[in-house]
């Protein structure tokens, strides 16, 4: 029985064959790095509890700031010299922990297109019984030898599988697999490992998502894969808060001084509110007032950063992206134009995007209107995003 199940999200290699001159798990893919999509698909299955991150070493500050946000909750630790070496530092570190997991998977990083249905068919013959399970498809092209540069003979492909992962294993038999590893060559894979010690290694269906990104060309090919994957989703945010004297003015997550306020329950950020809304909108998950009700007195005074990071964490959440945000704020005064680079940097910050993703701009109403009369502030936001297909 499977009680307990973590995950190790190996990226500790160079990645040298990508041919992209940096490792490519720390390549964008689909505006998140390519180790990203990996961690978030572990994390969405309801049956894992933990995720163990290994990174090149040193690269562990690194690490945290590329993913940001994602970080957090996270156990990340130092890769060796080794893809064994990297794997046996995370089991290491799991079985240092305060409980020790009943079974583990281990992937690689970068084949990012991991579908929770291959992680269902590892658990399954896990809980049949297998000490160890891997996905595998079969061979479809001929398969022949190269003797020196001409065809040779024609090899049976019929019994021939292509190894993907993750793979999923017994903790603790993995552990003394590791442990226990004096042979002179490096394994392939963590299976090889255990069937050394006479355990026989269960298949299971693998999927052909799960390709892995290793030439020069693997990684458009996969951002085409993706993009085919997702759909696009549009919302649209509107919100608008009256001035008053003597509170402090937030924009777009920027302090503003001002005269005059902006007046509202929390600290009345008309731009993230409309902003807000708008990915609440893409996401079809009601509006900012639902998830964060005025009269609830826990938001009272609250920083609207914190309701932006929510609707980030609810696309994330689905396995989406934020592809880009299109902010307009509606007002005669302030002058807008000195804080737009300031607003674009923060809001890229808090939606972990690029700042050329965020654009910010700002018109007046001709005088006409509550805003036209400066009693107050208005702001519209588009928000686009992409979500995978429900299949």
């Amino acid at each position: 029985m499977v009680s307990s199940l973590a995950a190790i999200v190996l990226a500790a290699g160079r990645g040298s064959r990508s041919g992209a001159g940096s490792p490519k798990q720390f390549r964008l893919l689909g505006g998140q790095p390519v180790l990203a999509h990996s961690i978030e698909a572990m994390r969405r299955h309801d049956r894992i509890d933990r995720v163990v991150l290994v990174v090149p070493p040193g690269g562990i500050d690194e690490a945290r700031t590329l993913l940001g946000a994602d970080a957090k909750g996270l156990t990340i630790v130092e890769g060796g010299e080794t893809r064994r070496l990297s794997v046996r530092n995370a089991l290491e570190a799991l079985a240092a922990g305060d409980s020790t997991p009943s079974h583990v998977l281990v992937h690689d990083s970068a084949r990012p297109g991991l579908p929770s249905s291959v992680i269902n068919r590892l658990i399954a013959a896990l809980e049949a019984g297998a000490a160890g399970t891997m996905p595998v498809l079969p061979v479809a092209d001929t398969l022949i030898t190269d003797q020196d540069g001409l065809s040779g003979d024609t090899v049976d492909r019929a019994p021939l599988r292509r190894v993907q992962t993750p793979q999923a294993f017994d903790f603790p038999a993995i552990l003394t697999a590791h442990r226990d590893w004096s042979a002179p060559d490096e394994p392939t894979d963590d299976a090889q490992m255990l069937r050394a010690l006479g355990h026989d290694i269960a298949l299971v269906e693998g999927d052909p998502r799960l390709d892995k990104i290793t030439y020069p060309g693997d990684h458009e090919r996969m951002e085409r894969q993706l993009g085919a994957a997702m759909s696009v989703r549009v919302g649209l945010g509107f919100d608008v808060h009256r001035l008053v004297a003597g509170e402090d003015l937030w924009l777009g997550g920027v302090q503003i001084p001002h005269s005059h306020g902006l007046f509202g329950h929390s600290d009345a950020d008309v731009a993230i509110h409309a902003l807000v809304d708008a990915l609440l909108g893409a996401l079809a998950e009601g509006d900012i007032g639902s998830h964060f009700p005025p009269s609830d007195p826990q938001w009272r005074g609250a920083r609207s950063a914190q309701f932006l990071a929510f609707a980030v964490e609810r696309v994330r959440a689905r396995g989406g992206r934020i592809d880009h945000a299109d902010l307009t704020i509606i007002c005669e005064a302030p002058k807008i134009g000195p804080h737009r680079d300031a607003m674009r940097a923060r809001l890229a910050e808090l939606m972990g995007l690029p700042e050329d993703r965020v654009s910010v701009k700002a018109t007046t109403t001709e005088r006409l209107g509550l805003t036209g009369r400066g009693e107050g502030i208005a702001a519209q936001a588009v928000a686009t995003i992409s979500l995978p297909e429900r299949k």
